[in-house]
């Protein structure tokens, strides 16, 4: 007869001390243009390996410029309202309890074509990349133009490749509010 014999082990999970060397913290929102964002869950606090935030978009508004991702993929779970992407020559709209995957490597925008706000989850893999939207918000002051070098640093930083042109089509035909 096999006997087998077990220690207790407690488990916990550590969370890294704010010690004034991270950029963001749970629940700190940030917002510019029409998109917000709120931190849920930090990289730092799972090894890197993820990362989720809340979004928020306005009505009839674009919530990026064209860009793609070299670094990591994006899962939005739609929340309240509908969320549209245009990735890979298609575009795609998700209702709340939908899911939209935007893989790393393609180019992709998105946008709330509707009259109410937009709420929706994105999940990022591996992490790292949420404290973009905290590093961008101060080139992005309302009233003020876009510090475009200021930008494309901090895009360059994060392995993001933008088109600033590649979504006039689309503010056009759905008669979005422009991100300028």
């Amino acid at each position: 007869m096999l006997t087998l014999s077990f220690e207790p082990i407690n488990l916990f999970i550590m969370m890294p001390a704010n010690n004034g060397n991270n950029k963001v913290q749970v629940n700190q929102s940030v917002f510019f243009r029409a998109l917000g964002t709120t931190y849920k869950v930090l990289s730092e606090s799972v090894s890197g390996s993820a990362a989720i935030v809340e979004h928020t978009l306005e009505a009839r508004s674009i919530g990026s410029p064209m860009h793609k991702h070299t670094h990591e993929d994006e899962i939005s779970y739609i929340l309240e309202g509908e969320l549209s992407v245009f990735q890979n020559g298609n575009v795609q709209t998700a209702g709340p309890g939908q899911y939209i995957v935007k893989p790393r490597g393609f180019f992709h925008t998105f946008w709330n074509s509707g009259t109410e706000v937009v709420r929706f989850i994105e999940v990022i893999t591996p992490g790292n990349f949420e404290c973009y939207f905290a590093e961008i918000a101060p080139f992005l002051q309302p009233g003020k133009p876009p510090q475009i070098d200021r930008l494309k640093e901090t895009a360059k930083k994060y392995g993001l490749i933008i088109d600033p042109y590649g979504a006039e089509e689309i503010i056009k035909r759905y008669d979005l509010s422009p991100l300028s």
